[in-house]
């Protein structure tokens, strides 16, 4: 996601847009993104400065570490990031920022329950079910 900053006013500017989790590369084996990420952003330029405040959006896709369950999980973030234009740059990307707030959100180790039982070790069931 690029910002223009030639483009931003002096009263600010306000961005609603969606965005791929494929663009981000956010998937890994425990936790996947099947619906685009919401992105709200309030973004304002005093100089040479860029402050934009983002808020996140959107369901994590958990597999279970101990059962192999899938469990949606929502994503909430809200954070704020700062710029510092250099030279004559006119864009700045947010992707990095946006990637690493949300991986922060991972789980260390996803579980459905934290009671969960896990797998059958002779059957392979699923022992919170039966």
């Amino acid at each position: 996601m690029k910002i223009n900053v030639d483009n931003i006013p002096l009263s600010g500017l306000t961005i609603r847009e969606e965005i791929g989790p494929q663009e981000l590369d956010l998937d890994t084996e425990s936790v996947k993104f099947r619906e685009p990420i919401k992105v709200n952003l309030g973004i304002n330029r005093i100089t040479n400065t860029v402050n934009v405040s983002i808020m996140l959006s959107g369901l994590m896709h958990l597999v279970c570490g101990r059962c192999l369950a899938e469990s949606l999980v929502p994503l909430v973030k809200e954070f704020r990031a700062n710029y510092l234009l250099k030279g004559n740059e006119h864009y700045i990307s947010l992707d990095p920022e946006i990637r690493e707030e949300i991986i922060t959100e991972y789980p260390l180790k996803a579980l459905c329950d934290p009671a969960c039982k896990g797998l059958c070790m002779y059957s392979g069931g699923n022992l919170n079910t039966g």
